[in-house]
């Protein structure tokens, strides 16, 4: 929404051809890496729940081999490209802003899932980094 209000009001000065693509890359990039995500992990949720009742295990295939959290990770890559696929800095600062709201969110569950999620204690010290492979 905000994208294209900022393109409806011209808020933002059009940018680089090259950056619109490359934020259509990260886009697409973004998106098969959450999708992937979700497709490796049946127990994938928008909520924070150990589910118990499904047999829930600690998942640590596909992309959750390189970090814990892949899901995060590649819609916050998404949020960011699309702010410069459609060339809106508007929506780009509510991206930034969201994306450090899901920074905060990861840190979270990973203290509730090393707290009340069996084996995933093990698994965190085999998958170190969180959302971005050798940075955090």
């Amino acid at each position: 929404m905000l994208c294209g209000l900022d393109h409806r009001f011209r808020r933002s000065a059009s940018g680089p051809a090259w950056l619109q693509g490359a934020g259509f890359v990260a886009l697409a990039a973004g998106g098969a890496w959450t999708n992937w995500a979700v497709a490796v992990n049946r127990f994938f949720s928008g909520l924070v729940r150990i589910q118990r009742d499904r047999g829930h295990h600690v998942v640590d295939a596909g992309p959750y081999r390189f970090v814990r959290h892949p899901g995060y990770a590649g819609s916050m890559v998404y949020m960011l490209g699309l702010t410069f696929a459609l060339d809106s800095r508007v929506a780009l600062a509510a991206a930034v802003l969201l994306c450090g709201v899901l920074s905060v969110r990861t840190a979270l569950e990973d203290r509730t899932l090393l707290e009340e999620f069996e084996g995933y204690a093990d698994y965190a010290r085999r998958v170190r980094f969180r959302l971005l492979p050798g940075v955090w």
